[in-house]
């Protein structure tokens, strides 16, 4: 029974998604695929690199990132081969540039107004002054409208 279980956990890691065939005979080459294949997101999987994904679509990508680097291309020429094709979308790490610049800062931008908003409220509350009492006749009207 514990030897079925080990077996199971073995065959559930995310790590073992490439299979013995997509592999390169060269090791170093085979390294440079698998750096490569960790920082590309798997289109399905959503959050998940290639190297990590058993989905059809992530073992093509493994490939071409191998056929990529067979004919010769540097890693960078083989992720950019990629984005081409695919997007940014297909980046684990986008880009710090152009537009996506404005979506990582858009966040600690936004959490600082919010901040500072926030503190302008609680700030206006605390030298507000005191709610005026109920005049006699409103307090009338008041308890005839709540039947007292």
């Amino acid at each position: 029974m514990k030897r079925l279980i080990l077996v199971l956990m073995l065959l559930a890691a995310p790590g073992w998604a490439v299979q013995p065939g997509e592999m390169l005979d060269d090791p170093a080459l085979e390294e440079r695929a698998r750096d490569i294949s960790q920082g590309l997101r798997c289109p399905i999987c959503r959050n998940e690199s290639i190297d990590e994904s058993n989905a059809d679509l992530a073992r093509d990508l493994r490939l071409l990132v191998r056929e990529r680097i067979m004919a010769g291309d540097t890693d960078a020429e083989v992720v950019d081969y990629v984005v081409d094709r695919y997007g940014e979308f297909i980046l684990l790490e986008p880009t710090m540039d152009g537009v996506n610049l404005i979506l990582w800062l858009a966040a600690p931008v936004l959490l600082l107004l919010a901040l500072g908003i926030g503190y302008g409220t609680v700030r206006a509350r605390s030298t507000a002054p005191p709610p005026e009492d109920l005049s006699e006749e409103e307090e009338r009207r008041l308890k005839a409208l709540l039947g007292k």
